[in-house]
C-alpha cells in the first residue's frame, strides 16, 4: 500500500548487549575466543548464544561490535563486525585517596571509575586502618565498573605508596586539591578558577593528623578546598570532589 511504514530496522548491536573488557588489540575481522569468568558470563549470566551481539573495549583501539560464533561449555567464540567508537579522551583528573577499610575503598574504586577518573593513585596515611591493597582485585572492579557505564577506556591504578613518596614525587604543574576538614577555599570556585591538570587527595577514616596536613599546605602545589560544612567519609569526599570538578571543569559541562 502506497505511503505504508515499513518498521525500523532494529539498531545492532542493541543497547542491551554484554559488554566486556579484553587484553587483545580490536581491529576489523578479528576472531578470538573468551574463556574463564566472561566465558561463564556470557554463557550462564547472559545466555548468549551464536548471532548475539557483544560489545568488546580493548583500552586501546576503543569500542567494537563483535557476534558470538559458537560456544562451548569453558569457551565463546567471537567475530569483531566494525568499531562503534575510538578509545576516549578522558579528563585528565587524578584520585589519590587514602585506604580505607575493604567495602568503602571497593566503592571508592567503583565510583572513581563511573565519574571519569583518569588515574587512581592510592595511599597509606597514619591512620590508615588497611595497610594493604589487592591490586588483582582493584583492577577488576574498575573494570567491571567501567564495562558497566560503558568507558572505553580503563583508569590506570598507580601501586599503593606512603603519603610522603607521593608528595615527594609530585609533578610541580599539577594541582592537587586538597579536601581539608578544618577548612579551604569553597570547592567549585577553586575547580573553575584552576586551569591545566588536576588530583584530589582524600584522607583516611580518621582524617589526615595535623603533620601530615602542615605537609600538604606547605607544597606549592596544594590548594585546600571546602567541601561544605559538614565533616565527610572518607569514600563520601572522593566521590563529591571528584562529582563537583567534572561538572565544573572537567566532561560533565559538554
Amino acid at each position: 500500500m502506497s505511503g505504508t511504514h515499513q518498521p525500523k530496522t532494529p539498531a545492532w548491536p542493541p543497547r542491551s548487549a554484554p559488554r566486556l573488557f579484553i587484553k587483545m588489540r580490536l581491529a576489523d575481522g578479528a576472531a578470538l575466543t573468551i574463556d574463564g569468568q566472561q566465558a561463564h558470563y556470557l554463557n550462564k549470566v547472559m545466555r548468549a548464544s551464536e548471532g548475539d551481539a557483544v560489545v568488546l573495549c580493548d583500552n586501546q583501539t576503543g569500542e567494537w561490535a563483535a557476534q558470538v560464533t559458537g560456544s562451548e561449555k569453558r569457551a565463546v567464540h567471537l567475530a569483531v563486525m566494525r568499531q562503534l567508537r575510538a578509545r576516549e579522551e578522558v579528563p585528565d583528573f587524578w584520585l589519590c585517596p587514602a585506604l580505607l577499610k575493604k567495602d568503602r575503598f571497593d566503592l571508592i574504586l567503583e565510583k572513581a571509575t563511573e565519574l571519569g577518573v583518569r588515574r587512581i593513585m592510592p595511599i597509606v596515611t597514619r591512620r590508615c586502618v588497611a595497610d594493604k591493597l589487592n591490586a588483582e582485585r582493584a583492577v577488576n572492579i574498575t573494570t567491571e565498573a567501567a564495562e558497566q557505564c560503558a568507558r572505553t577506556a580503563l583508569p590506570e591504578i598507580g601501586e599503593l605508596q606512603k603519603f610522603q613518596n607521593l608528595l615527594d614525587a609530585w609533578p610541580s604543574d599539577r594541582t592537587l586539591f586538597f579536601a581539608d576538614e578544618l577548612g579551604g577555599d569553597d570547592a567549585a570556585s577553586a575547580f573553575v578558577a584552576s586551569s591545566g591538570p588536576a588530583a584530589i587527595i582524600t584522607g583516611p577514616e580518621g582524617g589526615f593528623d595535623d603533620t601530615e596536613r602542615k605537609m600538604l599546605l606547605a607544597k606549592e602545589f596544594v590548594k585546600p578546598i571546602s567541601l561544605g560544612p559538614r565533616i565527610l567519609r572518607g569514600e563520601t569526599a572522593a566521590i563529591a570532589a571528584i562529582s563537583l570538578w567534572m561538572g565544573t571543569a572537567g566532561d560533565w559541562k559538554s
